[in-house]
């Protein structure tokens, strides 16, 4: 365990093919624990195989109740922060000791990893920078990466946080969370990587309607906050 003990949590769906790199790459750093969220193929047993400790849900029960699951287990054994990363390639562990140093140098209780949105393929070049503007807009404060899910919590931010969301707009809600109960954000600058092979889950209408209803919300959280 790290000298401050913090722990890399990594949601997975069906990630056999990739997650053991993954797992064994992150462990360089931290000590891994992979939330298996009802694969149908051998994630779990790579997984473990790379050397990270498994939890798994019998079922898909989406990436935010995942992520939870992960929360809650690093809570349960005192950890002092949790850093999160995909297990498809498109987050790298070597950009892991930059959130450390942001953590250490208490640059924020929920640090994120911020791409450059130039080097994403279209329309993800557009989608991703206009999201954030618009959720920076609702807000009042400057977002950077509004979907990045490469991010370190700490147990302070942890202790409040309740995700209510499993879909594409998780990023989102953790944000305003963290916007509205005053919590700290810092920024990190990471690879931004995307030829991994993968096909992509995102539904456009049905995920930008619920971005969009985030937004909203997001928006009448920050008036409640100047109305009080």
């Amino acid at each position: 365990m790290s000298e401050i003990s913090i722990l890399a949590l990594i949601p997975a769906w069906n990630e056999a093919t990739r997650v053991g790199p993954i797992v064994e790459a992150t462990q360089a750093h931290l000590p891994v624990l992979l939330v298996d969220d009802g694969s149908h193929d051998d994630t779990s047993a790579v997984a473990e195989a790379a050397g990270a400790t498994v939890v798994r849900h019998p079922q898909n029960r989406g990436k935010g109740v995942a992520l939870m699951t992960g929360f809650n287990w690093a809570l349960e054994r005192d950890y002092e922060a949790v850093l999160t990363l995909d297990a498809d390639g498109q987050h790298d562990p070597a950009d892991a000791p930059r959130f450390l140093a942001a953590y250490e140098a208490c640059m924020g209780d929920l640090i994120i990893g911020q791409r450059d949105f130039n080097l994403m393929p279209f329309p993800r070049s557009f989608v991703n920078p206009f999201g954030s503007w618009l959720l920076s807009r609702a807000l009042g404060t400057r977002i950077y990466d509004n979907q990045s899910g490469y991010r370190l919590y700490s147990r302070r931010f942890l202790e409040v946080l309740d995700l209510t969301a499993s879909g594409f707009e998780l990023e989102v809600e953790i944000i305003v969370q963290a916007v509205c109960q005053g919590i700290s954000i810092g920024w990190v600058e990471i690879r931004t990587i995307y030829d991994v092979g993968k096909v992509s889950y995102f539904h456009p209408v049905k995920d930008t309607a619920r971005f969009l209803g985030m937004v909203w919300y997001a928006w009448r959280q920050r008036n409640s906050m100047l109305d009080a």
